[in-house]
């Protein structure tokens, strides 16, 4: 059977072409299925996450949907970047490499649902700071309105002068 020149990290080896073969599809498989992972689950997130943005950010859908778009972007980035870090160091034959696949799926998955939770941890913390925040504004811009309204208006020059 032919060969192919492969490189692991242990140094250079000889795949036979069938197990070449077997790897990539295998690589392939492992790509398609943590790159469509991330696209669903970041999409399920955003959709779903977002009102829970707008509370947490006293209604202001302007500020949600901005940090929901830059945590998705930032979902993207670190789980992509994880997947393709992931492709490194595959040293399994053929009849190891649905377990080798299933299980960078399943450390992938399991580096998805610990980004979920840290997030989830993180925007509830900010959320409660900015809602404070929020809160305090109005209060301020409610006081200022009252305090306005309850000064008198302004009367003409001479309308309280006495008549001669």
């Amino acid at each position: 059977m032919e060969s192919v020149d492969h490189f692991h990290n242990e140094g250079p080896t000889m795949l036979s072409l069938g197990d070449f073969v077997a790897t990539h599809v295998a690589y392939a498989v492992y790509l398609l299925t943590s790159i469509g992972l991330t696209i669903w689950v970041a999409r399920a997130l955003s959709s779903s996450g977002e009102m829970f943005l707008i509370r947490c950010f006293g209604q202001d859908e302007e500020l949600a949907r901005s940090t929901n778009r830059l945590l998705v972007i930032g979902f993207y980035l670190v789980n992509l970047g994880f997947v393709c870090y992931r492709l490194a160091g595959w040293n399994a034959g053929p009849v190891e490499l649905v377990p080798a696949v299933g299980s960078r799926v399943g450390v992938t998955l399991l580096v998805l649902g610990g980004m979920h939770f840290f997030n989830m941890a993180m925007i509830a913390r900010l959320g409660h700071t900015v809602n404070r925040w929020v809160r305090t504004q109005r209060q301020m811009e409610a006081a200022d309105a009252l305090a306005s309204a309850a000064q008198p208006p302004e009367l003409p020059r001479g309308f309280l002068e006495p008549r001669a």
